[in-house]
Order: C-alpha cells, then sequence, then structure tokens
C-alpha cells in the first residue's frame, strides 16, 4: 500500500511538472521559412502567480523585418523602431535598414484563467540561414509582478528543462530551394522559361500562386500576355505591392509583361506571381 501511494504520487508530480513545461509562452508555428513571409502568433497561458497580465513586451530579432502587429480591442500598441545590423532585401529590390524592433501591447487586463493570442505579421529575410534557430525574448507584466521569457537552452538541452524559456523558431529553406530552380525548364525560341513551381493550396482554397523565371536570349523583345494550366479554370497574373507602412497589396496586372532582349523577369512570393484559381 505505501509503495502505491509513492507511486502514485511520483506520477501525480510527473503530471504537475508536464502542466507546467506547456505553460511558457509560445509559438503555434515553430518553422519559419526563409525567404517568406510569417505570421508570428504568440500564446500566453497564464498570468503570474495567479495574477492578470496587462503588458507583454515581444523583442524582434534580427533579419525578422517588416513586422507589423494585430490590434487587439482593449490594448494599446507601442512600436520601437531602431536601425538593423544590415540591410535585408525585401520586396521588387527594396532594402530595409531598420524596422520594428520592439512591440508592447498594454492594456487587457488579461485574467490568470485565460489565455490569449499575440499576433505579429513578418518577413524572414533571405539573407538568414536555414538550419539556424531565432529567438523572441517576451516579457510578461502584470498586475503584480513579470515574467521574463527570455532562457535560450544550451545545445542539446531541452528547452522545457528551463523555467522560463523563449520562444524561439527554426528556419527552413524557401520552398522553391526544396523544388530545386531549374528543376522545370524549357525553350520556346529565344525564350527561356525555369525554375517552375507553386505553393501547395491551403485546405479549403480554391486558389495558389505559382513562380518561375523567364529570359529572353534572343535579339527581339517579347512580351507575356497570359498562361493557362490544367489543374486550373483561370490563370491570371499579379503583383503584390508594400507601401510605406509595410502593408502588403495584391493587384492584377493588365498589358502583359515586357521582357527586353537579355532580360530576366522574376516571379516570386511578394512580387509578381501566377495566380491560379479554381
Amino acid at each position: 500500500m505505501q509503495s502505491m501511494r509513492r507511486a502514485l504520487a511520483a506520477l501525480a508530480f510527473a503530471l504537475a511538472g508536464t502542466a507546467a513545461a506547456s505553460a511558457h509562452v509560445t509559438l503555434e508555428k515553430s518553422e519559419a521559412r526563409v525567404g517568406a513571409g510569417y505570421k508570428a502568433v504568440f500564446r500566453v497561458p497564464h498570468g503570474c502567480e495567479g495574477a492578470a497580465t496587462t503588458e507583454v513586451k515581444i523583442d524582434i530579432p534580427e533579419g525578422v523585418i517588416a513586422v507589423k502587429p494585430m490590434p487587439k480591442p482593449g490594448w494599446t500598441i507601442e512600436l520601437v523602431r531602431k536601425p538593423y545590423a544590415q540591410s535585408y532585401a525585401f520586396y521588387h529590390g527594396a532594402k530595409l535598414s531598420e524596422g520594428v524592433r520592439e512591440v508592447v501591447w498594454r492594456g487587457g487586463p488579461l485574467p490568470n484563467d485565460y489565455f490569449d493570442e499575440f499576433v505579429l505579421s513578418t518577413f524572414i529575410a533571405r539573407e538568414l540561414k536555414p538550419g539556424t534557430s531565432l529567438v523572441f525574448p517576451v516579457t510578461q507584466t502584470c498586475e503584480k509582478g513579470a515574467l521574463a521569457w527570455k532562457e535560450v537552452p544550451a545545445p542539446g538541452q531541452n528547452p522545457h528543462d528551463l523555467d522560463f524559456p523563449a520562444p524561439q523558431l527554426k528556419l527552413i529553406a524557401a520552398s522553391h530551394d526544396h523544388a530545386g530552380h531549374g528543376a522545370h525548364s524549357v525553350r520556346a525560341g529565344g525564350l527561356a522559361i525555369e525554375g517552375l513551381w507553386t505553393r501547395a493550396a491551403a485546405k479549403g482554397a480554391a486558389a495558389t500562386a505559382a513562380y518561375l523565371k523567364i529570359t529572353n536570349k534572343g535579339a527581339k523583345p517579347d512580351k507575356l500576355l497570359g498562361a493557362s494550366a490544367e489543374a486550373a479554370e483561370r490563370v491570371d497574373i499579379h503583383e503584390t505591392t508594400v507601401d510605406d507602412d509595410g502593408v502588403a497589396k495584391m493587384r492584377a496586372v493588365s498589358g502583359g509583361v515586357a521582357i527586353a532582349p537579355g532580360e530576366t523577369i522574376a516571379f516570386e512570393p511578394l512580387g509578381r506571381h501566377l495566380m491560379l484559381s479554381g
């Protein structure tokens, strides 16, 4: 009987430890592709020893650019802008040398009995190295006390062994790197079409995008007027533009896309692309 009590006590302790480990501030998606947009969703699971949360501050790591927070009813947002350590390539050859480095939500309060999510729209710079991880330190301030989610595990250490681990994001190669540029190439007269790849359509979605490069190796100018695909009812040429506030907008391109002799035009994420509908 005594041994049973000890076993049950040990099990209860283990379960309590598991609950504590799962109660960290975490990212909903722990992987992101370099050179692509990333929606960072931070989950705050509880308060500070029972006290309600009134402020959440997120430090943005180097290489996470074009950051824009999602507003939350009952919360104000402060953006701290600073220079980047280097310039990063963004949309249409633009270079970003500064941007949002801290985001602070204040308000609520968020009671200890509830959880909530704090969302950022970001872009993972293509200069970053796949296989590495980014750390997002989070400071959670409550009506009484604060929690600093800033601990980083040592190599080989389980983050759940830490009391206050910082959310981490693992970087993976851009999807077109997996597909392989040049894996699909076609020559049509003086035109070379290569690197064709498409995104998998999201579940329930009726559209996706296709990307490629077209090089005019001939002596005369040419123009891409349209496209078609057996897998889609309609294919349109679209272009994504980003305004001065970092807001991305998509519009249809009319009149085709001119390709001068010797020129290469690229259809790529956050730029010109083919929209496959239906």
